[in-house]
């Protein structure tokens, strides 16, 4: 093998970044034939792959929320419910996913539904760990908006859990960051949480 897990004799694909020249070395690494033919555009494919799930470090919340902050005078909770969500644990490089359920209470301004999704996005799509995200997510609302409390919840299951380790299906993690009157009314907390989980699971 050359040091890029290329067999003797077999040359990488011509303009192969040092990107894709670091796949085809682990292929290698892990016991495969990084030159047969189904592992040839492999690395090219991990490359592009990587990029667009991690594509939250080329994205800002400023640029995601744009002109769409308005002033209104509403001052009842809006909230956004079972946000889609995919993400990559920074440990072991594998996927978590699950709901995120974004709510505020406004304070004489507040954003275009569609933010609080792409707001979710550019932290989901990151190396993260759920606690982390959790956080980022809430405070990039309050930065934002500015407004009474933010809170988020998110419910995710994680293949480093189900794939590999103890290896347990059907466990799901939760986490939640609690901001403003989120944090210290519990009518309000409790609204919330029972708006999320209606039936109080």
């Amino acid at each position: 093998m050359t040091d890029i897990g290329v067999p003797r004799g077999q040359a990488a694909p011509e303009a192969e970044t040092e990107f894709q020249g670091l796949v085809r070395r682990m292929l290698g690494e892990l016991g495969e034939n990084p030159a047969r033919n189904g592992l040839l555009k492999t690395p090219e494919r991990v490359e592009k792959s990587l990029r667009w799930l991690t594509r939250g470090y080329r994205l800002s919340v400023q640029d995601a929320v744009g002109d769409a902050v308005f002033d209104e005078d509403h001052h009842n909770m809006v909230l956004v419910k079972d946000i889609e969500m995919y993400s990559m644990c920074e440990h072991h490089l594998l996927p978590f996913f699950g709901k995120v359920h974004v709510a505020y209470i406004p304070n004489g301004k507040i954003v275009g539904l569609s933010k609080l999704p792409r707001i979710v996005e550019i932290f989901a799509r990151r190396l993260q760990v759920q606690e982390r995200l959790t956080e980022q997510v809430a405070q990039a609302i309050m930065d934002v908006l500015e407004p009474q409390g933010v809170g988020v919840v998110i419910e995710a299951a994680h293949l480093c859990m189900m794939m590999r380790g103890v290896e347990k299906q059907n466990s799901k993690t939760v986490t939640s960051a609690m901001k403003g009157v989120f944090l210290d009314d519990l009518g309000t907390r409790e609204e919330f949480l029972r708006l999320v989980h209606p039936g109080g699971g």
